[in-house]
């Protein structure tokens, strides 16, 4: 492994791909989304962040847009902690859509479901407002574009 340390900006380029790391807002510390051009399309990885400016510049008219996100179902389910932990880490469902909505991506990929606190919890209640079918019914009712849940080793 050859680990390197990155800043903002283009973080590998070759005849395939560009990749270009931008900040993102994860608490204090320092975070990073990357915007993927190729030949073909633009995908954008949020990494674990709030919602923020430069996700919807690097974003905007993406082709793939893959972003974290939790169920507002299951924010009242849990501590006042852990929903200022949510706050300050995570992007609830209702954010995501209206930054979905902005940068208008051809496709929104679900992924890292966070439900902080409630996942801890394990009860049913619980389960229910963090399940993936709580996600996917959340963002179908606020977000009018196309959007999947995904998983390990899907294609799209």
């Amino acid at each position: 492994m050859n680990v390197h340390e990155i800043k903002p900006g283009t973080v590998y380029k070759d005849a395939n791909v560009k990749v270009t790391a931008f900040s993102v807002r994860h608490g204090q510390l320092d975070a990073f989304g990357y915007r993927f051009e190729t030949p073909d399309r633009t995908i954008v990885i949020s990494g674990d962040t709030t919602p923020s400016p430069g996700l919807l510049e690097n974003c905007r008219g993406c082709d793939v847009l893959i972003h974290e996100v939790y169920t507002e179902a299951s924010f009242d389910l849990v501590s006042p902690q852990w929903q200022q932990y949510r706050r300050t880490y995570h992007t609830s469902s209702k954010e995501l859509a209206d930054l979905a909505t902005r940068a208008k991506p051809g496709l929104l990929i679900l992924y890292h479901r966070a439900n902080p606190g409630c996942d801890q919890a394990r009860t049913e209640d619980c389960r229910q407002a963090g399940s993936e079918e709580q996600l996917l019914k959340e963002m179908h009712l606020m977000y009018k574009g196309k959007v999947v849940a995904g998983h390990d080793l899907d294609i799209y």
